[in-house]
């Protein structure tokens, strides 16, 4: 197997159990509560404190790396995953497993930054669009997977073996990395924890902006979206998550299409349909004729799906198309915690807005109204882009 292979699955393994401890969890949570007698806002924070350990490391990660090796960083990273998935298995009381959610995080934040920057380093610029499509496929799948998984584990045994589960994945991911990676040197020159010099650069920095305010928006909006569809329009938990179905297709269909046509299409047309089509979807949704039509929400989630996937793909792609290899590093941390922040602002704006706006009846249209608005605001950097030519994808891919 290639080296560039090897490196792309350690990172993709290691993604995969990022996502597995995010995901997972969800179906446990009544059992959980239940065995250690647990509030709704201490099982809340089950899941905020793994958060808030990954937030905080992942601008450590880099400044490791360059220090102790990225071989040395991500053995590293997966011993304190790995120890912090035993001990919150083996957790006696809702506190220490707090604890321990925090120590995962902070394991799981060393993994991801560095893992990145090590594959998007080998690949050339107009191939790393074919690394995102894994990276979107493994985004897409395992969180639609892991809490089916996750119930089917609870139904048969415990909580607890949700943590344990992870153990085989981690040393796994650990004999991979003692034998394929080479043990790198340490980096002798100083660098910052964080180069925010790098935001000066324009594709990042687009691509930034559109994470936040095309996938983040979603995240806010799809929030808003249960408690409509359950709240006012009646549908069942059940029927509310199926919606998830048509979102899902949607999107494998825009991962697909960015995978072939990045190179060809470049990424401002990629990115103002996408954009277009999530204010478009969210628009519908705010229109009051749709409670009366319930068979239209699969088409809308699906559009849903396309339009936030064409972003997030594309953008992923377009923000480390210009890095060279020594920055992959530093834009590989601004990325990921750019990522994070967008998980938890589209909800606490959106959030904040429907609190507001309750309980007057146009609470919910006017919450979309301000989501396909908020979709819209990357569109003007967007579409200052330059050409495929410009950016040199044709040529290269000739």
């Amino acid at each position: 197997m290639p080296y560039r292979s090897k490196v792309t699955l350690i990172y993709l393994l290691g993604f995969t159990l990022d996502l597995l401890n995010m995901f997972a969890l969800n179906a446990a949570y009544p059992a959980l509560g239940q065995e250690l007698h647990a509030s709704v806002a201490q099982l809340s924070w089950t899941n905020n404190l793994y958060m808030l350990g990954l937030t905080l490391v992942i601008p450590l990660g880099t400044w490791m790396a360059a220090r102790l090796g990225e071989r040395q960083t991500l053995l590293l990273s997966l011993a304190l995953f790995g120890l912090g998935s035993a001990l919150a298995g083996s957790a006696g009381t809702i506190d220490s497993l707090l604890g321990w959610r925090l120590l995962q995080g902070l394991g799981g934040g060393l993994l991801i930054p560095v893992g990145q920057a090590m594959a998007y380093r080998l690949y050339a610029p107009e191939q790393r669009h074919h690394l995102t499509s894994l990276v979107m496929m493994v985004a897409l799948l395992v969180p639609a997977l892991s809490p089916t998984l996750g119930g089917v584990v609870v139904d048969q045994g415990s909580w607890r073996w949700i943590f344990f589960a992870m153990l085989p994945l981690t040393l796994m991911a650990g004999v991979l990395v003692l034998a394929w990676l080479p043990a790198n040197q340490p980096l002798p020159a100083p660098q910052p924890i964080l180069d925010l010099h790098l935001l000066g650069q324009p594709l990042l920095r687009t691509a930034m902006l559109v994470y936040l305010c095309v996938p983040g928006v979603f995240i806010g909006a799809n929030l808003v979206a249960a408690l409509y569809l359950q709240q006012r329009l009646g549908l069942s938990a059940t029927a509310t998550g199926a919606l998830m179905l048509p979102w899902s297709l949607g999107a494998l269909g825009a991962i697909a299409f960015v995978r072939w046509r990045f190179n060809l299409t470049g990424p401002k047309w990629l990115l103002s349909a996408g954009i277009l089509i999530q204010c478009a979807a969210l628009l519908w949704l705010a229109l009051p004729w749709v409670a009366a039509h319930h068979a239209w929400l699969a088409l809308i989630f699906a559009l849903l799906g396309l339009g936030s996937s064409l972003c997030s793909s594309s953008a992923q792609s377009l923000a480390f198309l210009a890095i060279a290899p020594e920055q992959m590093g530093q834009a590989s941390a601004l990325w990921n915690l750019n990522r994070q922040l967008s998980f938890c602002l589209g909800v606490a704006v959106l959030g904040a807005v429907l609190n507001q706006l309750l309980p007057a009846p146009q609470a919910f249209a006017h919450t979309f109204i301000l989501a396909a608005l908020l979709t819209l605001l990357p569109l003007p950097m967007v579409f200052k882009l330059p050409g495929t030519r410009a950016l040199g994808l044709i040529t290269r891919t000739h």
